[in-house]
């Protein structure tokens, strides 16, 4: 997406080493993202059909058959009950890197923030994490089904289990103790009223070795501004060039970032 134009270092964190752009200015990625990559001219939903009531990926070689809701996605306020693009990248993303040896996601544990369907938990969860996805009440059943259908059918293989999480409420000690190694999200940073409550639970819920792997649809570059820009007060944030994508899943609609803790922020939990 972003060739010669953008910095690339070598990151090496607690749970892998891999080329990262530094975002240390929330408005010059936006411009960067938005003026290099064009996602307006890009056509949304390229993986996913929203009118269907199924979709099937093949991931990690098995296939996962994944319910949506199509008539409750025309509520206000209601995204997680379809498929986006997002989440089919970040999973995708996930499986390339395990599979290239980045990271190795085997016994580690990891939370997903606004699951939906739940097709980023089950990825996680067939590289051999122990996963817990975690969505608003009312988004639960699907979500619960999703892991049901798909545990069943692949033998009892998946660790995950569903949880309800408020983001900016208090969290469950089992969510926290101890921290999860990787926190994962996409699609989440849809709305400017809900980044300063999902940026509260990234807080309580980052250990000084977690790591937060966050895909984002590029639909409106304020939103993703304001949330950038308030996550570089407590985090440090890279963005993940698409070089380190899986081939077959990439989108200029899409953008992946890294986030863990500043420094400050380490001392202080501890």
């Amino acid at each position: 997406m972003a060739g010669e134009e953008e910095e690339e270092v070598m990151v090496e964190l607690s749970s892998f080493k891999l080329p990262l752009c530094p975002v240390v200015d929330a408005s010059e990625d936006i411009l960067l993202l938005w003026a290099l990559g064009r996602p307006h001219l890009t056509l949304p939903n390229a993986f996913v059909c929203q009118a269907s009531q199924s979709l099937r990926f093949d991931a990690c070689g098995h296939t996962l058959t994944i319910w949506q809701a199509p008539s409750a996605f025309n509520k206000p306020g209601v995204t997680g009950a379809v498929m986006w693009d997002s989440a089919v990248i970040m999973g995708m993303f996930l499986e390339h890197c395990h599979d290239s040896q980045v990271f190795n996601m085997r016994g580690k544990r990891c939370v997903e923030l606004g699951a939906g369907c739940g097709f980023v938990g089950c990825v996680a969860a067939l590289l051999g994490a122990e996963v817990t996805l975690t969505d608003l009440p009312g988004r639960l059943r699907q979500l619960q089904k999703n892991i049901t259908e798909n545990t069943t059918h692949l033998g009892s293989q998946l660790l995950a289990r569903v949880e309800e999480l408020a983001w900016g409420e208090e969290l469950d000690k089992r969510l926290t103790s101890p921290p999860p190694d990787f926190i994962l999200a996409s699609d989440v940073v849809y709305s400017e009223d809900i980044v300063d409550e999902l940026l509260c639970t990234l807080q309580s819920l980052c250990g000084s070795s977690s790591t937060v792997i966050l895909a984002a649809e590029l639909r409106n570059d304020s939103i993703l501004e304001y949330f950038l820009e308030l996550s570089l007060k407590d985090f440090l944030v890279w963005r993940v060039p698409q070089s380190q994508w899986h081939s077959e899943f990439r989108s200029q609609r899409v953008a992946i970032y890294i986030m863990t803790k500043t420094r400050s922020q380490k001392s202080e939990d501890g």
